[in-house]
């Protein structure tokens, strides 16, 4: 989509620190993290929300998962743990609507979430 903030990020249009990237993902720290640890993955593809998602689309799930798992390696939480979450709609909190996961951790996290 032209005016969507994550696919502009996703073209190099608006900078960002890019912790991670691919031909399909790319990973980045959030702007107003909430944890010491706070990367959003994204599909370069736009997908506007988990609800969205099709059966063609499988493939890159399963690459957005691997990508955070090398994440949290290489950010040396994989040990201690963390949290992927993904909002869906805008009662869940997602504001920006292209399919992000984030990825939190470097702090205990509670339970329930929300």
């Amino acid at each position: 989509m032209e005016d969507c903030i994550f696919c502009k990020i996703a073209r190099h249009e608006i900078p960002c620190h890019i912790v991670y990237e691919d031909e399909d993902v790319l990973a980045f720290k959030d702007l107003k993290p909430v944890a010491p640890v706070h990367i959003l993955v994204i599909p370069k593809q736009h997908i506007s929300g988990m609800m969205s998602v099709g059966d063609e689309d499988a493939g890159i799930m399963g690459k957005i998962f691997l990508a955070i798992k090398k994440l949290a390696e290489e950010q040396g939480v994989s040990e201690d743990g963390f949290r992927v979450v993904v909002n869906q709609g805008e009662k869940a909190g997602q504001s920006v609507f292209h399919l992000h996961f984030h990825m939190l951790a470097g702090r205990p996290m509670n339970w329930p979430p929300g």
